[in-house]
């Protein structure tokens, strides 16, 4: 699939940058307590839940450092139903860090711009130059930055035994950022196996989800996919979370709640720094299995159930206040509620955007 940067805001003023930063840490962190606390996932998906979410603020935090002093490149947004930095950004930051030692021997040497400052600001008594706390924030960026903590288009996580009493004897997760929808989505997968040792059939396995599962499509054809390609699995039950979009005053969409706040934030009648995370969680169980093939060739295939959709928003409460104002139809499609997060405190940032 071709990704472009085309449809995408730029930050490009110090203030936005650092707000948008704050605002989208803030969020993921409360989305993250909130996940827990209203039993959305088991204890076992929480934790992968929590794995995959800090990933994301592992990489939005290193494209902080990244651009926070560079006047040539400005970080992209992107302008669909998202509120996430754009797919390309993961790829730049990760095709940066595999040129690492190239682009360390080209700046200034650390202890070098140490001294410099410190003669800047002691002795001289002036600013320092923009251009050199560029340096500064690279070699921060390029030494402190690991490769393999940047949130990639796909990513594995491991098998592990299922908690009692769940539809299939293991699970296994994963994730993907969907570079459509430039939103990242968390998978689960209840599963038996015919086998004696899955780390046997692990590789497989992977090799599977990745080629098949690593995109938003119908979740039933995720899941017939997968049983079709994989003979000795059999999948039970294959739970997807959808993060997002983020709503926010950066967010240029059609999405009806992102206009009740923008719309809110241009009468003044909530603060600048108002915010709202819809979440989706779609669901779909196996009924009876049926057999395929010829006499030596048989395999033993799942009819699926029809596919659960859940729809859930998180916001302060304000903002749930407005949106029972503004857009009750959408609240009465929801599974609950909206759930009640905190808000974002007011900065000096956010008052100058």
């Amino acid at each position: 699939m071709i990704v472009t940067p085309l449809d995408s805001a730029l930050l490009n003023s110090k203030e936005q940058y650092i707000f948008y930063h704050r605002m989208v840490d803030f969020a993921l962190k409360e989305l993250i307590v909130n996940v827990q606390r209203q039993q959305l996932c088991n204890k076992e998906e929480v934790i992968f839940f929590k794995q995959y979410c800090d990933l994301l603020l592992y990489s939005i935090e290193a494209m902080r450092v990244k651009y926070m002093y560079d006047d040539e490149e400005n970080m992209k947004i992107d302008l669909t139903d998202s509120g996430f930095p754009n797919y390309l950004e993961f790829r730049y930051l990760y095709n940066d860090l595999e040129l690492r030692k190239e682009y360390l021997g080209k700046l200034t040497d650390e202890d070098e711009l140490k001294e410099e400052f410190l003669d800047t600001l002691l002795r001289k008594k002036v600013p320092i130059k923009k251009n050199r706390l560029f340096q500064a924030a690279s070699i921060v960026y390029y030494r402190s930055v690991n490769q393999r903590y940047i949130f990639n288009r796909f990513v594995q996580g491991k098998i592990i035994i299922a908690p009692k009493n769940s539809k299939g004897d293991l699970l296994i997760s994963w994730s993907f950022y969907d570079v459509s929808h430039n939103r990242p989505f968390i998978c689960f997968m209840y599963f038996n196996y015919d086998g004696n040792r899955i780390n046997d059939y692990k590789d497989e396995i992977y090799e599977v989800l990745k080629t098949t599962s690593d995109r938003e499509m119908s979740l039933d054809t995720m899941a017939y996919t997968i049983d079709r390609r994989l003979p000795k699995v059999s999948p039970k039950l294959i739970k997807r979370i959808d993060l997002g979009p983020i709503h926010n005053v950066f967010a240029k969409d059609e999405n009806d709640i992102t206009h009740a706040i923008l719309e809110g934030i241009s009468k003044k009648e909530i603060p600048l720094e108002s915010y709202a995370i819809s979440l989706k969680i779609d669901e779909v169980e196996s009924g009876e299995e049926f057999k395929e093939g010829g006499f030596f060739t048989k395999q033993v295939f799942q009819k699926w159930n029809d596919v659960f959709n859940q729809k859930y928003v998180f916001a302060p409460h304000r903002i749930i206040q407005l949106l029972h104002n503004k857009t009750p139809e959408i609240l009465d499609e929801l599974a609950k509620p909206p759930f009640q997060i905190s808000n974002l405190k007011s900065s000096v940032g956010s008052k100058q955007l």
